[in-house]
Formats: C-alpha cells, sequence, structure tokens
C-alpha cells in the first residue's frame, strides 16, 4: 500500500515593501499646513492621527478636526503604492529634524521608515480602518480667484466676533453678486467689507471665520473652485482641497446700520494715520475701551489720549471737507487699528456726527470698515 504524503502549504507571496522618494522641503510645506488642521491632542486619538494615500504620482497627505478636512498632494517617486497612518505632529518634528535633502519612506508590514542623509527614524503606523472616510469633490460650482479671495478674507478677519454666544457674528459672509463678490464680517461693534470682481454666479453662504486664517494659508494663486454640499463647502486651489462646514443663521442686515449722511469728511494718508494713532494710543485707558478723542478742524486732525499714567496728543494734516467746520468724536484705538491695516494708500473717513459711526473708505481695494463711535 502506498503511503500518502501531505502535500506542503504554499507560502503567500510577500507584498512589495512601499518605497517613496520625496524632498524634504515639500513634505515639511505640506506637514506644516496639515498640522495646523490635525489636534495635538484630542478625547479621540484617531483624530491626531495623518493618513497618507499613495499614488504612482504622488502623496496626499489628509487630516480632519471634524469641522475641517483637508487633503494635500505632492508630487513623489512612488513604487508599490500602500497607503497607510501615522501620528501626524510626530511625523511632522521627525521630517523637520532630518538631516538630508532627499526623504525615503519605506513601508514595511506596520512599521515605517524615514530616511534622509544620515538620519533613520522608524514609526509604527495605524490602524487604517478606523481613519474617518474623507471624501473631496472633483467638480466646481464657481471659481473665483485664489489671490482675491485670500486678499479679501484677511482684510474683513479683524471685524469678526471671536464670543461663542454671538452665533453667525462669528462668521464671515460671502455674498455673490453680479460681475462681484462680498465678504462681510461683524462684530456688532464694527463692520469690515471688501468686494472683488467674480465671473459667475455663487451661492451666499457663512464661513466660520475661526477657518479664515487655515484658507487664507492655502489659497494661493490660480483658481480657487468651490463645492457646494448640505451645510459644507469644498474649495480646490493647487495642490490642496478641504471640506469645512458652515455656519447656519441669517446673517443681520449691515447695510442698514451704514451711515447715510456725512458732517466731516476728511482724506489721509493710512500708514500716517496708523501711526498716529498707535502713538497717542499708547497711553489711552484699557479700561475705557482704548478711548482717543479726536478733533477734525481747519485741514488738522487733532488727536488726544489720556489714562492713568499720562496723557498723549498728536496732530496730521488732512484734506477736509464737509457741512459743519469742526467736529470732535471719540474712537476705540484698537478697533480703528485693525480698521486701517488692510488699507494701502490714502484712506476716506467720513464722520456723520459724534454717535453715528465712523465710515472708512478706499476705493482702490473696494475696501469699507465701519466703527461704533465711543460717548464724547
Amino acid at each position: 500500500m502506498t503511503a500518502v504524503h501531505p502535500q506542503p502549504t504554499p507560502i503567500p507571496p510577500l507584498t512589495p515593501a512601499l518605497t517613496a522618494h520625496v524632498t524634504r522641503k515639500a513634505l515639511k510645506d505640506a506637514l506644516s499646513v496639515l498640522e495646523r488642521v490635525i489636534p495635538a491632542r484630542s478625547s479621540n486619538p484617531v483624530l491626531t492621527s495623518l493618513k497618507v494615500a499613495c499614488a504612482p504620482d504622488g502623496l496626499t497627505l489628509i487630516g480632519t478636526n471634524l469641522d475641517l478636512d483637508l487633503a494635500y498632494h505632492l508630487p513623489a517617486q512612488v513604487d508599490h503604492p500602500q497607503d497607510f497612518s501615522v501620528p501626524a505632529h510626530l511625523f511632522g518634528q521627525v521630517v523637520r529634524n532630518l538631516d538630508g535633502e532627499l526623504v525615503t519612506l519605506t513601508l514595511t508590514g506596520t512599521q515605517l521608515s524615514v530616511q534622509a542623509g544620515g538620519s533613520h527614524f522608524e514609526l509604527q503606523t495605524g490602524d487604517l480602518g478606523v481613519f474617518p472616510p474623507l471624501a473631496f469633490p472633483e467638480g466646481a460650482d464657481v471659481t473665483l480667484d485664489a489671490a482675491e479671495l485670500a486678499r479679501a478674507l484677511t482684510s474683513v478677519r479683524h471685524a469678526a466676533s471671536h464670543e461663542n454666544f454671538q452665533a453667525v457674528f462669528r462668521g464671515i459672509k460671502l455674498e455673490h453678486h453680479a460681475g462681484f463678490a462680498r465678504l462681510v464680517a461683524s462684530d456688532g461693534y464694527r463692520v469690515a467689507l471688501r468686494e472683488f470682481p467674480t465671473t459667475g454666479m455663487g451661492r451666499n453662504l457663512i464661513l466660520p471665520a475661526r477657518h479664515a486664517d487655515d484658507l487664507v494659508r492655502v489659497l494661493k494663486s490660480g483658481p480657487a473652485r468651490f463645492s457646494y454640499g448640505e451645510g459644507q463647502l469644498s474649495v480646490a486651489s493647487g495642490p490642496v482641497r478641504l471640506n469645512l462646514k458652515l455656519l447656519e443663521g441669517e446673517y443681520p442686515d449691515y447695510e442698514r446700520v451704514m451711515p447715510k449722511t456725512m458732517q466731516v469728511q476728511f482724506t489721509a494718508n493710512a500708514a500716517d494715520l496708523r501711526e498716529a494713532v498707535s502713538r497717542v494710543a499708547v497711553l489711552s485707558d484699557k479700561k475705557a475701551n482704548h478711548r482717543v478723542d479726536w478733533l477734525v478742524a481747519e485741514g488738522k486732525l487733532h488727536m488726544c489720549a489720556e489714562g492713568e499714567y499720562g496723557r498723549a496728543q498728536d496732530t496730521l494734516e488732512v484734506v477736509q471737507a464737509g457741512t459743519v467746520p469742526a467736529l470732535n468724536v471719540a474712537v476705540n484705538a484698537r478697533h480703528l487699528l485693525d480698521a486701517l491695516t488692510p488699507i494701502e494708500g490714502d484712506v476716506e473717513v467720513r464722520l456723520g456726527g459724534p454717535t453715528t459711526p465712523i465710515l472708512l473708505r478706499t476705493e482702490a481695494s473696494r475696501y469699507t470698515a465701519l466703527l461704533v463711535l465711543l460717548r464724547v
């Protein structure tokens, strides 16, 4: 009787190890953007992780804080693509401390090797199965100029509220009009708006002001492609794609508070006005809303601030017009300096009276700011 020998179990073929070559600068730049979105600590440790999606043409770094999702694509030479996840901020520290300029990533099982020059790090990868599924739309409902959008966001950001109880005041409203878009921010005491030319019509929406800096950081040049979802806006610009949750609610009618009449108007160089206000504001009383008193008369702006440590005065020559020869008002120096910061060249200042909000305008950048005055 012939003996039957059991056949040996075949050894499964080994999965080739992922190998990727990418410049340290490109990887560092991408991580610096992601690290501002991904929390360093969280009750949900998955949110502190970074997903790296690999393709033959490059790496896409993906992270989220559940309010904002961000994906950053960078070119790389990739062999045997495999996705993986690593602790985001730890990976960022490793990359910043590498010695060489060409980084080699090698994934073997759950171990990620990071090498550059004489530096060599080994990192344990995470479980991709628990990473939140994120989707970034490919199409575009409307396209805006990225640089113009970034400038407008930067110009109005200062006027948005930081207080959680102020609901939509914590947002920046984006309005679409025929031929232009307008961004508006307000905290109830001041309003800032800026317009820029556009083609096409998009939706009016309210962006969370806290994400304005994230948007500005990724909006460089070229087109910013907008896609609309349910309570969400997706933006693609250059190598970056992001999703952000929108604020819900009705934005107040800010045009209703814009002054319709003017008693005194003057034009001054914005930089000179900023410097003069800054000088006298050194002695302004913090407990009195950083009060600076203005007297506009005979083509001069006289400024005065007084606090517990002393008194400061300054005078600036201006080009004056209006229906009255002189007017005395009081302003919040901090709010005024914030409103003046985006302005280059001359600024037109309109005063309707001691209790009417002050209006600052510049036609060159289509920027307007409104400030509630302090009691004289």
